[in-house]
């Protein structure tokens, strides 16, 4: 099978980590995969804030009520978008950040990592928090944060095509 299909399907989502320190080498090409991500007319709303400090996580973690892995994780990369940048950046930002966001949780599994994403973005109180934690600008909005690190769990690749999840040329 296809080394990147492979990929694809034994991503899961890890909320156990080691205490391991993932290589600057490894951040760097893991935020270089999420910036390699399609954006609408090419208006590239995100910004990403890499958190490796364990009290800025532990906080992050206190502030989630999903995220008590952030604790214990030694690493976390914020997703955030700028919809005031442009027309199209104000239109899409979600999906922008959401497929670079997808783009880091692929990266991880493919060195090696675990990862899970937290979503922020629709719950109000939570993107307050993590605004406040991180110092994030009024008008940049957070659509989740990545837990990552490496895996302290082990769980099956995804296989199969849930039943009645597609339709083919109608509903």
């Amino acid at each position: 099978m296809n080394e990147t299909i492979q990929n694809i399907l034994a991503r899961r989502s890890i909320r156990r980590f080691q205490e391991k320190q993932v290589e600057r080498e490894k951040v760097k090409l893991i935020v270089e995969c999420a910036f390699a991500a399609p954006s609408a007319g090419n208006s590239r709303p995100a910004h990403f804030i890499v958190v490796d400090d364990k009290e800025v996580l532990r906080s992050l973690g206190e502030a989630h009520p999903f995220g008590k892995m952030l604790k214990a994780c030694p690493l976390a990369i914020v997703v955030c978008g700028d919809p005031t940048q442009s027309d199209l950046a104000s239109l899409y930002w979600e999906e922008d950040c959401s497929a670079a966001m997808e783009n880091i949780l692929l990266a991880s599994q493919a060195l090696g990592l675990g990862s899970v994403w937290l979503g922020v973005q629709h719950n109000p109180q939570v993107e307050f928090a993590v605004k406040e934690i991180l110092s994030v600008p009024s008008h940049i909005k957070v659509l989740g944060i990545a837990a990552i690190g490496y895996p302290a769990e082990k769980k099956d690749p995804h296989e199969g095509i849930l039943d009645g999840k597609v339709h083919l040329n109608k509903w």
